[in-house]
């Protein structure tokens, strides 16, 4: 499942990579723009999701998905894969300090601006195969 969160109406990439997650075997239910992140669980409900791929450009990304671990938790999806990705803080700040925020409130892998889709479906690939495994981390 691919989608923008909140209001971020900033759609290109995310439909890029909903490509790319098809034309690489993936279902794909893509959410499209300013989806609250309520609806983000909605859907991964109704669809019985493996995944959820949060993107944001505006900047905002960090406020948008804060406690969203937390509402997947009280949904009872709580071993969902979680990745978000994109512009996600405002401002200049080290990548490695954004990342670290993002995995600490729940996100199984945060990627900066400018990731390519292939290096997302390697990761994808690699961390379905893990779970798969009984490994309940993140495949290096």
């Amino acid at each position: 499942m691919t989608g923008v969160i909140g209001a971020d109406t900033h759609i290109v990439g995310n439909r890029i990579l909903s490509m790319a997650l098809e034309k690489a075997g993936y279902k794909v239910v893509a959410l499209g723009a300013l989806t609250p992140a309520e609806e983000f669980i909605k859907a991964a409900i109704e669809t019985a999701a493996d995944g959820m791929m949060v993107s944001s450009l505006y900047g905002q990304g960090e406020l948008d998905c804060r406690g969203f671990r937390d509402l997947c938790i009280e949904a009872g999806i709580d071993n969902i894969l979680l990745y978000v990705g994109g512009n996600l803080v405002v401002g200049k700040q080290p990548w490695p300090e954004v990342e670290e925020r993002f995995l600490q409130m729940g996100f199984d892998r945060a990627f900066p601006p400018g990731t390519r889709a292939d290096e997302v479906i390697e990761k994808l690939d690699a961390d379905f195969a893990a779970r798969e495994a009984g490994n309940e981390g993140m495949a290096e």
